[in-house]
C-alpha cells in the first residue's frame, strides 16, 4: 500500500513539482544507461547505473522483440521486470526524474517467476506471456496496488477486483509492472488544469524536454513508454487522452472504437466516449496489445454488440488507400504543418490516393460535449465507487468536492474544481438538457462530420496532425495546447491512431489516422506502412529545457 505523500513541491523547487479537454534499462553495460547525447554538458547528471549487467538492452526494445527473446530463452520475465525496475529507479526516480510511475507492483517479480516456471513447463498463457505492462492509475487492479485516479481521496484504496481488461492481460500472460501517473481524475476537474499533475503523483515530466508538458491525461503512460520504462502501456481516453500524450511523447497510440474494449473497472468520465487503448513505441506492439485488450464483456453490454475483429487487409496497405486530409485541423504553426505535409508526400509516394481537402468541419459542439461528459461523470463516478471502492472515504461527486475543499493545500494548490462543481448542479441521464446535448454531439461528429466525409469521398481514413508540439508547463494559466484533432473521433466513438511523423525543434509530432467504427485493423495496417516508410520514432534526450536558462 502506498503511503500518503507529503504536500506538493513548489514549482521553483528542484524536485519534480506536482502538477477542458481530456488532453483535453538498459540491461547492458551501466555506462550506456543514457545515450551519449543525454550525457552532454547541458544535460542532467547521469542516472545511477544498475548494479549488474543483464542479457537484453531494453532501451527502445519492442515488445515483439522481447517476446522473441523470451521464446528463444535469451531472457526471462524476471530479467525484464528487474531490468525495467532498474530503469525506473535510474530515470524516473533519479537522473531526469520523470515521475511517471505512481506505484510499482510489489508482486511483479513473484508473478514473473511464476510465468517463467510455466514457460519452462511448456505452458504459455498467451501472446504476452512474461511481458511487463504499465497501467494508467484509473484502471482497477484487484491486487496490492491502489487505484486512485491520481487523487489523495483514493490513495491506499485497493479495488475490489480487476477491471475486465486487466483480467484479459493476466490471461494473456502479462506482468502488471505498475501504475502510471495521470492528470488527476483524467483531467475533468478544472479548465485551468496542468496536464500530468495529480495530487497523489505530482507532476510527470516530458522526457524530450523536462520543462514541457507530457499532455494528458495518460501523461505517465506516455512519458514512461517514451523513456523505455516498459514496452507496453495502457492509457485511457475520453477526448485526446491517448492520442495527445502519444503524439507529444513520440509514441504510437490507438483509441479504439467504443465497445471494442470493456470499460468495466475504469474510473469513468463518460460511458459515451471513454475507452482504454494501447500506447507503445511501434505499431506492431500496439496491435499486439490491442488484440489482448479487446473482447466482449457481459459487464459492459456495448461490447456484446461489437462485430468480430477484422483481420489485417491483404496486400500493401497504402497502395490505393483513399486518405482524406482534414485541413481545418492543421495547427497553423508553419514548422509543425510542414512535417505533416512531408508525411502526406510519403503517403502519396507509397501509393495512397490523397483527397485534399475533405472539408471536415471544425468541431463546434464543444459545449454539448462538455454537458454530456459532466452529467455522465457524476452518474458514473458514484457507480464505480460503490462497485470497486466501497471502503473509500468518498461515495459520490459531492463527497469528492467536499474532500478537495478540506484538503485544499494538497489537492488544489494550482487549480480548482469548477468542473466538478458545475457537474454537481446538472441533472441526470434523463434530463432534457443532457438528451439534447447527446443528440447535438452525434449529429456534429457523425452525421455531419466523419460519416459524411468518409461516405462522400469513399475514404479509408481521414488524416491530420494529431496536434501541435508540446507546450511549456504553466501552473498559473494551466494548459495551452493549441490545435488538436482528437475531438471528432472521440465524440463519434470512432477509432483514432496516431503514429510518429517527425519533430519540431526536438519535440515530437504525430500523424493521425481516423476511420469509421471498428476499422482498427485497417488503421493499424495504414499506420504500420507509414511507420516503415518514415521511421520517425527517436529516443528522448532528457533535455532540461527548450530555451535559454
Amino acid at each position: 500500500m502506498t503511503s500518503r505523500p507529503s504536500p506538493p513541491a513548489a514549482p521553483d523547487d528542484d524536485r519534480p513539482a506536482p502538477g477542458l479537454r481530456r488532453r483535453s534499462l538498459l540491461l547492458a553495460a551501466p555506462a550506456t544507461l543514457l545515450s551519449a547525447k543525454a550525457l552532454a554538458v547541458d544535460q542532467p547528471a547521469p542516472a545511477p547505473a544498475p548494479t549488474a549487467a543483464l542479457p537484453i538492452d531494453l532501451e527502445e526494445a519492442s515488445a515483439t522483440a522481447l517476446a522473441r527473446a523470451l521464446a528463444e530463452g535469451r531472457a526471462t520475465a524476471e530479467d525484464l521486470v528487474a531490468g525495467y525496475a532498474a530503469r525506473i529507479e535510474a530515470i524516473d526516480r533519479h537522473g531526469p526524474r520523470l515521475n511517471s510511475i505512481i506505484e510499482m507492483n510489489p508482486d511483479a517479480l513473484a508473478i514473473a517467476r511464476e510465468l517463467d516456471a510455466e514457460r519452462r513447463a511448456g505452458r504459455l498463457r498467451g501472446p504476452l506471456h512474461g511481458l511487463p505492462v504499465l497501467l494508467k492509475d484509473n484502471i482497477a487492479t484487484g491486487d496490492r496496488m491502489s487505484t486512485s485516479g491520481g487523487s489523495l481521496a483514493l490513495a491506499g484504496v485497493r479495488a475490489a477486483r480487476d477491471a475486465h481488461l486487466v483480467q484479459r492481460l493476466r490471461e494473456a500472460g502479462a506482468v502488471i509492472l505498475g501504475k502510471t501517473n495521470l492528470s488527476e481524475w483524467a483531467n475533468i476537474r478544472s479548465t485551468r488544469s496542468t496536464s500530468g499533475w495529480s495530487g497523489r503523483g505530482g507532476l510527470t515530466r516530458n522526457p524530450y524536454a523536462l520543462d514541457r508538458s507530457t499532455s494528458g491525461s495518460s501523461a505517465g503512460t506516455g512519458a514512461a513508454l517514451a523513456a523505455s520504462l516498459a514496452a507496453l502501456g495502457v492509457g485511457t481516453e475520453t477526448d485526446g487522452s491517448i492520442v495527445s500524450p502519444s503524439s507529444i511523447n513520440g509514441l504510437v497510440g490507438l483509441k479504439p472504437t467504443i465497445g471494442r474494449i470493456s470499460r468495466d473497472g475504469v474510473i469513468p468520465i463518460s460511458h459515451t466516449q471513454d475507452t482504454a487503448g494501447p500506447m507503445t513505441r511501434t505499431v506492431a506492439d500496439a496491435a499486439l496489445l490491442y488484440a489482448a485488450l479487446a473482447g466482449p464483456d457481459a459487464a459492459d453490454p456495448v461490447t456484446l454488440r461489437a462485430p468480430a475483429p477484422a483481420g489485417p487487409p491483404a496486400g500493401p496497405a497504402l497502395q490505393g488507400a483513399r486518405l482524406g486530409v482534414a485541413r481545418a485541423y492543421f495547427t497553423g504553426f508553419d514548422e509543425a504543418d510542414a512535417v505533416i505535409e512531408q508525411a502526406i508526400e510519403v503517403l502519396r509516394a507509397q501509393g495512397a490516393v490523397i483527397v485534399d481537402d475533405v472539408g471536415l468541419p471544425k468541431d463546434d459542439y464543444g459545449d454539448a460535449e462538455l454537458t454530456v461528459l459532466l452529467v455522465e461523470f457524476k452518474h458514473g463516478l458514484a457507480q464505480w465507487l460503490q462497485t470497486f471502492a466501497p471502503q473509500a472515504p468518498v461515495r459520490s461527486l459531492a463527497d469528492l468536492i467536499a474532500y478537495n475543499r478540506a484538503h485544499r493545500e494538497t489537492e488544489m494548490p494550482y487549480f480548482a474544481q469548477e468542473l466538478f462543481e458545475k457537474a454537481q448542479t446538472l441533472g441526470g441521464l434523463e434530463s432534457p438538457a443532457y438528451r439534447e446535448a447527446l443528440a447535438t454531439c452525434a449529429r456534429g461528429a457523425r452525421e455531419q462530420g466523419l460519416d459524411a466525409v468518409i461516405e462522400q469521398h469513399r475514404l479509408d481514413a481521414v488524416i491530420a496532425p494529431t496536434g501541435g508540439p508540446s507546450w511549456l508547463v504553466d501552473y498559473v494559466n494551466g494548459d495551452h495546447f493549441g490545435a488538436s484533432f482528437s475531438t471528432p473521433a472521440a465524440v463519434a466513438g470512432y477509432p483514432h491512431l496516431t503514429v510518429p511523423a517527425g519533430f519540431v525543434r526536438g519535440l515530437p509530432l504525430g500523424l493521425s489516422f481516423v476511420g469509421p467504427a471498428f476499422s482498427e485493423a485497417r488503421l493499424l495496417a495504414l499506420g504500420a506502412a507509414f511507420e516503415q516508410a518514415t521511421r520517425q520514432r527517436r529516443a528522448p534526450r532528457y533535455l532540461p529545457r527548450t530555451g535559454p536558462a
